[in-house]
């Protein structure tokens, strides 16, 4: 004979089984992670070694002299006070955030016309997306020795097509040289944005262009109302590594134009080289690459921030 379960026990020993399995389920999660958390130690390793480090270490070297070779000296605040007073400093600053705006306002429109075009399912768009991404593969060196070649007034394209509009002094001339200087980082660079938008296209549920178009609505409306509010966080993803990497455009400004003519291009990364290595200051050069740090955070920060929730959010909160 089988005894009855009284009913009140029921809801009891169910709760007990629900939080028995709770227990356990929370016990198995705590395991995992405990299990898995030393996963990150060599990442954690090369960044503490390779970033933080060095950051402390150029930090510190600001507020000493050194030469590079000699005895390391204190100087205090001096060396801030010489270099945020120094006119050249600030003509850097300024050449730095104006190829940065100028470089964005150029990349972006290109990169985003480019990428909504590839990513179409015709094959000959795949075929141009390969040769747009041929520049990527070239280092900037090559780049900057190129493109210093084809516009020699005397032996490059002016000459070779006899073009004689061409035979402008690309490079000597002040206010020429910093469009020759944005058209290179552009040419370099859009095709690397040009496929995170590619990416951020093919990510856009088709059923949004399908219902555009049972209610009547163009191509250029498509655009406007469905992809660029989808694109809301790639934009943004490629407005940080465009702004940011800006900061960063030492090794083509250099063999381009070595900062010339006079200092019409010595941007602020340009500036903490030919400080350093050239007059062999490496206490102002930290304080200039602190600065360039700071500015690279603060930038970074200020466009992740229009956002709102984040990049990780679903892109579909763009609408």
């Amino acid at each position: 004979m089988i005894a009855a379960v009284p009913p009140a026990a029921l809801p009891a020993e169910a709760g007990g089984s629900k939080a028995q399995g709770k227990g356990q389920g929370s016990g198995s999660s705590r395991g995992k992670t405990g299990t898995l958390w030393w996963l990150v130690l060599p990442a954690l390793f090369f960044f503490v070694v390779f970033a933080v480090v060095p950051l402390v270490g150029v930090f510190v070297l600001s507020f000493a002299n050194w030469d590079g070779i000699g005895a390391i000296s204190l100087a205090g605040i001096g060396n801030w006070l010489s270099v945020l007073g120094d006119p050249v400093m600030h003509n850097a600053l300024r050449l730095t955030f104006f190829i940065m705006i100028v470089s964005w306002l150029v990349q972006t429109p290109l990169s985003l016309l480019l990428g909504v075009f590839t990513a179409g399912s015709q094959k000959y768009r795949a075929l141009l997306a390969v040769l747009y991404f041929l520049p990527l593969l070239l280092s900037s060196a090559a780049i900057a020795i190129a493109f210093k070649a084809l516009l020699d007034p005397n032996f490059g394209l002016a000459e070779g097509l006899n073009l004689p509009v061409l035979a402008q002094d690309w490079l000597g001339h002040p206010q020429l040289v910093l469009l020759v200087v944005i058209f290179v980082i552009a040419w370099q660079f859009v095709p690397f944005h040009t496929l995170i938008y590619q990416g951020g296209v093919r990510q856009i549920p088709k059923s949004l262009y399908e219902a555009a178009e049972i209610d009547g609505a163009g191509k250029i409306k498509q655009f406007f109302h469905i992809t660029l509010p989808q694109l809301k966080y790639t934009i943004i993803t490629s407005s940080t590594l465009m702004v940011v990497g800006s900061l960063t455009y030492f090794d083509l400004i250099f063999v381009l134009t070595a900062g010339g003519p006079g200092n019409s291009t010595r941007i602020l990364a340009l500036d903490m080289y030919l400080t350093g290595f050239r007059a062999n200051l490496m206490g102002p050069a930290s304080v200039l690459a602190v600065i360039l740090v700071l500015i690279g955070l603060a930038l970074a920060l200020a466009l992740q921030r229009l956002g709102g929730k984040g990049s990780s959010g679903s892109q579909l909160e763009g609408m």
